[in-house]
């Protein structure tokens, strides 16, 4: 699993017929920088990936990539790489909270 910030949506009118109805987001991954003061910055790569948990452009989600992606509910027949599995809802690293929902 990794994190990820939600920056777009991908509007695709044509696409293979599995994916049809499923929602595609675009994420910027994020990692852990700092190994005494921990924040979370963004990589440089994107990755496009399904969504089924209702994520909006801006949140922090968890998801995977590869075969695990095809293991989350009703992914399974699904020709994709990479799934959202998940709204984060605060992150803890190095015992300090280097992120927290705006709900």
């Amino acid at each position: 699993m990794f994190l990820a910030k939600v920056i777009g949506k991908v509007v695709a009118t044509q696409k293979d017929d599995k994916l049809k109805g499923s929602r595609l987001l675009i994420l910027r991954p994020l990692q852990i920088d700092g190994e005494k003061s921990a924040q979370l910055v963004a990589g440089k790569n994107t990755v496009v990936a399904v969504d089924s948990s209702g994520a909006g452009v801006g949140q922090v989600v968890l998801f995977c990539q590869g075969s695990s992606a095809r293991q989350a509910y009703g992914m399974k027949e699904l020709p994709i790489d990479a799934a959202v599995i998940g709204l984060v809802d605060k992150v803890e690293a190095f015992s300090e909270e280097v992120y927290k929902s705006q709900k």
